[in-house]
């Protein structure tokens, strides 16, 4: 990963990448969450295989791309008609393409304005939720993650309560990422990041783009801190913390 999905945290590819070739290995990076945001130059990351998702960067869903390093062989995994240069069987996607295609040179015209705007956002949010709730653990180094990602724990709540709770009141996250959405068990990218057993169960994933507003950042300051504050209160362990 390019970037990791949950807390945002932005993985050092060039320094990857040296480790990966002293050993005459293939290098492949996952960079759905990071094109659109970060800029990418495949030749100056010394990547040979690099795949990205239309939808990440507001374009169709269902469609992505593949780089593939001139000189690099892949071989097939669907059998039958010769498209995609014999990598892969099947009628192109040509709307979906289209959609992707137009989407990137949208991004790469308007990123520099696009992400100051979406990081503005995030950096309003986290200081209003550190000011307005007490025993918060920030999830990654902000300096160091994706511009429009935010991973908080809180610390005496359950994470899927809370995530009830505000969409009830209009207010999406997560409370990991939408791949184990389904999934019960303790995030496994916070568990390798050793965060405390009382905070990892309590833990939101915020993502922000280009459509939200400020008011919307007002709004979930003024709603997240008297849920998580309800919650709390009716939580044992922080009953037991106050006596």
């Amino acid at each position: 990963m390019h970037a990791n999905n949950e807390v945002g945290s932005i993985q050092p590819l060039l320094e990857i990448a040296e480790i990966v070739k002293n050993y005459d290995l293939g290098f492949h990076v996952d960079a759905v969450q990071s094109v659109g945001k970060i800029g990418l130059n495949v030749k100056n990351l010394n990547v040979d295989l690099l795949s990205l998702s239309g939808h990440k960067l507001y374009g169709p869903k269902g469609v992505g791309a593949l780089y593939i390093r001139k000189g690099i062989k892949v071989k097939s995994l669907q059998q039958g008609g010769h498209h995609e240069r014999n990598i892969r069987a099947g009628t192109e996607n040509v709307p979906g393409i289209v959609g992707l295609g137009k989407a990137c040179e949208i991004a790469g015209k308007n990123s520099e304005k696009t992400n100051a705007y979406i990081s503005n956002l995030r950096n309003k949010l986290y200081r209003g939720i550190k000011e307005k709730i007490s025993e918060i653990k920030l999830n990654g180094n902000i300096e160091r993650s994706l511009l429009n990602t935010l991973n908080i724990s809180f610390a005496y709540v359950e994470g899927e309560s809370l995530l009830l709770r505000l969409d009830n009141k209009g207010i999406s996250c997560s409370a990991g990422s939408a791949c184990a959405s389904e999934s019960l068990k303790p995030s496994h990218v916070l568990m390798a990041m050793n965060v405390p057993s009382n905070m990892i169960q309590g833990s939101l994933r915020f993502s922000l783009g280009k459509y939200n507003r400020e008011e919307e950042i007002e709004y979930t300051l003024n709603i997240l801190p008297k849920i998580v504050q309800e919650l709390r209160e009716m939580s044992p362990l922080y009953q037991k913390k106050d006596r």
